[in-house]
């Protein structure tokens, strides 16, 4: 193809694809992101430094296009944020800024992480009362329940993502110590309460509501990360330096991170189930969708939430369930990360004409 023509078809094809663009794709940075955090935990530095730079690139072009999209196609965005189905995936990007926070962290980047929890607080107080707003209550169609998907448990995921970075700071900007165990517990109390209401939404939508196999999809393995990314955050918390918040809080986060975890591990095999049911049974075709990265993110959270917990509170079995779960999360990682360039490419790629 001649370049003047591939400079006049390539543009609106982007920009089509920059319309259509899932709110919940920032949830490929935390996938990259949380499976890179594990990778340097268990000591493989290489290859935890070739994830790194994917979540950063990730990030940056993520940024790039969400801006472009506001721009040029923001009826497009708006639509979203009205939508059920899709609103709670903006989350993805308060988690994702801080999932990148958390690992640059580990880094020793500070500052950055630092500069990350600033802006993921700021959007995370805003979007927890707009989008509520604008996806449910604003709404005349009742009942908004049967509306209700995995999505829903990103909210949870965002909550206890700056619980996160916060815990991770609190050792290093001993001035701001206080402060710091103030959000660490005040966030990672906000998401537990919210995990109950959004179960209790979800649950009611699967038992009331007839279910089509289509709408079962990976979103709901975020019940699972969810859960794992509050037994992370807690057990961040009980790691954290004497504060009043922490040693009010620290006996009662520590039980429940077990308790937590104990949970993630239980709903692994139904959730497989739940796929096996979709795919095999009612035959529906398993190809590449954004929405896959909220399947992997949980993998990968589960092996760290192993790996955070079996350490903090010395329980040998639960690092070595994390350690070995690690390989599963990065496996399924290298997969839907090969789908999804060839996927891109196929969008990208210039049509001959007949």
């Amino acid at each position: 193809m001649p370049l003047g023509q591939l400079r006049e078809t390539r543009p609106g094809r982007v920009g089509g694809l920059v319309e259509r663009l899932t709110p919940g794709y920032f949830a490929l940075v935390m996938a990259s992101g949380i499976i890179s955090l594990g990778l340097d935990l268990r000591g493989f530095s290489a290859l935890s430094v070739v994830l790194f730079t994917v979540c950063i690139t990730a990030y940056v072009v993520l940024v790039t296009l969400n801006v472009w999209r506001f721009v040029a196609f923001r009826a497009a965005m708006v639509d979203d944020f009205r939508d059920p189905k899709r609103a709670f995936g903006f989350f993805t990007f308060v988690a994702g800024t801080n999932v990148l926070g958390a690992r640059a962290g580990a880094a020793g980047w500070h500052h950055v992480t630092a500069a990350l929890l600033a802006v993921s607080f700021a959007v995370w107080l805003v979007l927890g009362y707009v989008i509520p707003w604008s996806a449910v209550l604003s709404r005349s169609e009742r009942p908004v329940v049967a509306l209700a998907n995995g999505t829903w448990f990103i909210w949870v995921v965002a909550s206890q993502s700056v619980a996160v970075s916060a815990a991770t700071l609190e050792t290093v900007f001993t001035n701001a110590k206080a402060y710091l165990a103030i959000l660490a517990v005040f966030s990672w109390s906000v998401g537990v309460f919210l995990y109950v209401a959004s179960a209790i939404i979800v649950s009611l939508r699967l038992m009331l509501y007839e279910l089509d196999p289509k709408d079962f999809d990976p979103p709901y393995w975020v019940s699972m990360g969810a859960v794992a990314i509050t037994v992370v955050a807690g057990a961040r918390i009980v790691e954290m330096d004497s504060a009043p918040m922490v040693d009010a809080t620290r006996g009662l986060i520590a039980g429940l991170s077990v308790v937590f975890w104990a949970f993630a591990t239980w709903l692994i095999p139904a959730l497989v189930a739940a796929g096996v049911w979709r795919h095999y049974v009612r035959k529906v075709p398993l190809v590449y969708v954004p929405t896959l990265w909220s399947m992997i993110f949980p993998l990968g959270m589960y092996a760290v939430a192993g790996i955070y917990l079996g350490r903090a509170d010395r329980l040998p079995i639960v690092e070595a369930i994390g350690s070995g779960w690690l390989w599963v999360a990065l496996t399924a990682w290298a997969i839907v990360f090969v789908a999804m360039a060839r996927s891109v490419s196929a969008a990208l790629a210039p049509r001959s004409r007949v």
